[in-house]
């Protein structure tokens, strides 16, 4: 009988690339309606924008670019699994693509803040 895969780690970076992508495509509509702030009313833009400088929110940013270097490494690591012959070191792969994310958001909290 086949063991579940679901302790593995390969799994673990696919619930990981899914659910960043799901939260991103959550964000997206708020996105989209900060945008259109700017062309309708740019002073409530101004008024949503103060709101930035809270640290909460800066935390949350962080969150959030976290999410989507995430989800951009582990897509480019689902494309080598794709396109390119099968190494053995794939746990490694999974694992560089989170500490690279890890390094993208991380130096993008550092700026913010």
């Amino acid at each position: 009988m086949m063991r579940p895969a679901r302790s593995h780690p390969l799994w673990l970076a696919f619930v990981l690339h899914r659910v960043s992508g799901l939260a991103l495509a959550l964000f997206l509509p708020l996105h989209f309606w900060v945008l259109a702030k700017a062309l309708t009313a740019p002073e409530q833009l101004d008024a949503f924008l103060r709101l930035t400088d809270n640290p909460a929110v800066k935390l949350a940013e962080f969150g959030l670019v976290f999410l989507l270097a995430v989800h951009f490494f582990g897509g480019l690591r689902l494309l080598a699994l794709e396109l390119l012959p099968w190494p053995a070191r794939h746990k490694t792969l999974a694992a560089a693509a989170v500490a690279l994310a890890f390094f993208v958001s991380g130096t993008f909290f550092l700026e913010a803040i």
